[in-house]
């Protein structure tokens, strides 16, 4: 039996934000609560049919009970809004928490990392802990303002009014491409479908121009809870970068690098067992991770010349026999450098490496 072919019964209500706009909310499964906070392409009655979406809702609903919610103007939340923005997000994201009554694990993907960041940081009390996967501290136009760098956010913006959820359109195929770039017919098909269903095109330009000015990076560095982060590594919608930024700025949190270039996984691609075994082992111990972020940063002193250049190699997240065919080594001699470098930083895999080296850059360099 698939993970597709188990799903608990999913029951739908309605919340009201501070705004009055209505926010539909579903609830699935028995146990400690995740909620998940919002991100577009959702629809709450429509997901659980969903070859992307219904193999996740039953990863986690399997052992908890799992609350999500569509964002303002998508899905059967009310579709005819005023306000599309992060205040307003981070309003609808308090009005459904404040339904349930114990401290719960927050969940943000993509855009829901940084209002998982924002809710956790003005509710402690509230949040046991945090889990972001495909998440970012600042948005295209919160990264730069350069002319170039408007004129994209401008360009999409534009195509989107265009194309979103047109059939057969180009942007449609992009967009989707995006996301799901190693998706099956069917999962790239419903994942179009999905674009008409969930919201219009002028609310989905909004919310993509809204997206755009995120910045919540500084927030991330005073979170103080156990945080597991999550990219994947050639990801098409949100640069590897921006995960590892993410990472490196909030205090303890342990970094995964999933090998895929899905912004969603997919079940059937070789990662996706990776991130749930990660997310079972976080869920399990509840308990902070060492604070790589403060080691000294003498241990990265203490490495030698060639160990050096490995680890600036492991930081551009390139793989052993990549880094053997840039440095001219055999692939066991980098094995065993690798080795090396976690004993002396005391990290305990690559991914931990390379946080424990953007943080030290950050603070120090």
């Amino acid at each position: 039996m698939t993970d597709a072919d188990r799903l608990p019964r999913q029951e739908i209500s309605f919340v009201s934000s501070a705004d009055g706009t209505r926010i539909a909310v579903a609830g699935m499964g028995n146990g400690p609560v995740i909620l998940r906070a919002a991100h577009w392409l959702s629809h709450v009655s429509k997901d659980v049919e969903s070859p992307v979406w219904r193999p996740w809702l039953s990863r986690l609903s399997a052992r908890n009970r799992l609350i999500r919610y569509d964002l303002r103007g998508c899905g059967l939340s009310d579709r005819d809004v005023d306000k599309i923005g992060f205040d307003a997000w981070l309003a609808d994201l308090w009005a459904v928490a404040s339904t349930i009554s114990e401290p719960f694990v927050l969940m943000g993907m993509s855009q829901g990392a940084a209002l998982a960041i924002a809710y956790a940081l003005r509710h402690p009390n509230r949040v046991s802990s945090l889990i972001l996967i495909g998440g970012y501290g600042r948005g295209l136009l919160a990264r730069g303002t350069d002319e170039a760098t408007r004129m994209e956010a401008e360009t999409l913006a534009n195509l989107m009014r265009l194309g979103w959820g047109k059939q057969g359109s180009a942007f449609s195929h992009v967009f989707t491409q995006l996301f799901v770039p190693n998706g099956t017919a069917q999962q790239v098909g419903w994942w179009e479908d999905l674009q008409r269903l969930s919201a219009s095109p002028d609310v989905a330009a909004r919310t993509l121009d809204a997206l755009h000015r995120i910045d919540v990076l500084e927030e991330a560095r005073r979170l103080a809870l156990p945080v597991l982060v999550m990219h994947s590594r050639h990801d098409a919608r949100i640069p590897f970068e921006q995960g590892r930024q993410l990472a490196a700025a909030i205090p303890g949190a342990s970094f995964v690098a999933l090998e895929s270039a899905s912004h969603v996984l997919l079940e059937q691609e070789p990662a996706w067992e990776q991130m749930w075994r990660e997310i079972n082992a976080f869920l399990g111990n509840g308990a902070p991770r060492p604070d790589i972020a403060s080691r000294p940063v003498q241990a990265i002193f203490d490495l030698s010349p060639a160990e050096r250049d490995v680890l600036g190699c492991l930081t551009e997240g390139l793989g052993n026999s990549e880094i053997a065919a840039r440095l001219g080594k055999s692939e066991k001699t980098v094995r065993n450098q690798v080795s090396a470098i976690l004993g002396k930083l005391g990290a305990r895999s690559r991914s931990e490496a390379i946080v424990q080296v953007l943080s030290a850059r950050q603070r120090d360099f």
